[in-house]
């Protein structure tokens, strides 16, 4: 990363933009639907250009650090890493849909939610796998 923006305002909103990301991933980890890895690295980006402090801190978080990290050194995912977070947002977003069995307007918009969850994350790229060690 080159460091942050010179302009103050863009750095002010730059932190408004990576805090509401850092947010909606947060909301993600609970909601079903909501993917957390795009937001999170969305919010890794923004504070990157906006705060060196933040970005340090979000790098070094034990649950969301490893990600960015690997994100910042790869510039994808890898399929393990997609397949959980396509499974369980699977098994959320089913879940609520039986929740609202008798809810028809709600299973739909909960099917819908989750198909464009899965669909942002499927948009990743996604990591080849190293070679087999000899």
């Amino acid at each position: 990363m080159s460091g942050p923006h010179p302009s103050r305002t863009v750095r002010a909103l730059l932190w408004v933009a990576g805090s509401l990301s850092l947010l909606l991933g947060l909301i993600g980890v609970v909601l079903p639907g909501l993917p957390t890895t795009p937001f999170v690295l969305l919010a890794g980006a923004c504070y990157a250009k906006a705060s060196p402090r933040l970005h340090a801190w979000l790098l070094n978080h034990r649950w969301m650090g490893p990600m960015l990290r690997d994100w910042e050194a790869h510039r994808s995912l890898t399929r393990r890493t997609k397949t959980i977070a396509i499974a369980s947002m699977l098994v959320m977003v089913s879940l609520s849909i039986w929740g609202f069995r008798h809810r028809l307007a709600a299973q739909i918009a909960l099917a819908v939610l989750g198909a464009i969850g899965a669909w942002v994350v499927l948009r990743i790229p996604t990591r080849p796998a190293p070679p087999p060690a000899d």
